[in-house]
């Protein structure tokens, strides 16, 4: 679905950030370990009926593409596109080390994202995200760039725990 070449930190609106973003395996060591660090605060942070964030063998899966950014060779945020049905995919996996907070890689990987949207002819993206307070970063990052609030979708249910939110692409079908 989703081809990818490395970036750099100018690509994406981030100066001097020495970010170059690659289509990996989540089985690579690094991916295995953010991975494996996103699933635990997830876990610490919301009930497990609530947690929908893919594992590595989710991130195996035909439909997503997987991706790590890196800063000075070191992994230090990843993300990821699923396709839907239609012409629509879902953003997956969006997690920055906690020590890259702040870095401007997570926007980095968002835009990057997008493009990588754009580029498979997504009519839109979608997303779900926590509702309490720790995500409120993320939401509001999100926000930033013109995601908005909407009902579940694709599978999803209503759950207190869960914000969804979709963003159309413009000159998409």
């Amino acid at each position: 679905m989703v081809e990818t070449r490395p970036i750099t930190a100018g690509e994406t609106g981030k100066q001097g950030g020495g970010f170059a973003i690659t289509r990996e395996s989540p089985a690579a060591p690094e991916a295995v370990a953010l991975i494996r660090r996103h699933l635990a605060q997830m876990a610490a942070q919301s009930p497990a009926e609530s947690c929908h964030a893919l594992d590595g063998s989710g991130l195996e899966a035909p439909e997503v593409a997987f991706f790590l950014l890196r800063q000075g060779g070191t992994a230090i945020a990843m993300g990821a596109l699923k396709m839907l049905s239609g012409s629509v995919c879902e953003l997956k996996s969006m997690h920055t080390a906690a020590e890259a907070r702040g870095s401007g890689a997570g926007r980095a990987m968002l835009e990057f994202l997008l493009a990588r949207a754009r580029t498979a002819g997504a009519s839109g993206v979608y997303l779900e995200t926590g509702s309490t307070a720790e995500f409120l970063p993320a939401r509001k990052l999100y926000e930033a760039y013109g995601f908005a609030e909407c009902p579940p979708f694709e599978g999803y249910t209503e759950d207190p725990w869960s914000v969804f939110m979709h963003l159309p692409l413009p000159g998409a079908a």
